[in-house]
């Protein structure tokens, strides 16, 4: 936990930032049926967000990859996709 100080304007900023991203992309999209649904789902879209999701401030790398990243130079035939949160978020990866 990061404590922020009242009316900083950047450090609110990044709060903001982050509830808007999961609200637009997670929440909007889901019907939360109670307080351990809501746990459940934004753990699933946190690890999402940690491990798979590109960021564009750095460098469309993600803050903590899962696995090493092999190479793009296989056809799109060889790409396998992982549905997360029932099919909301759609992960992609090199099949094997």
């Amino acid at each position: 936990m990061i404590r922020t100080p009242i009316r900083s304007p950047r450090a609110n900023a990044i709060a903001e930032k982050w509830v808007r991203t999961v609200r637009e992309e997670c929440l909007d999209w889901t019907l939360v049926l109670g307080r351990h649904h809501l746990e459940a789902v934004l753990g699933d879209y946190v690890r999402h967000y940690n491990q798979r999701r590109p960021h564009r401030g750095l460098r469309l790398q993600v803050p903590a990859p899962a696995s090493a990243v092999t190479s793009a130079s296989r056809s799109l035939s060889d790409v396998g996709r992982r549905d997360v949160l029932g099919g909301l978020v759609h992960e992609y990866r090199a099949a094997a």
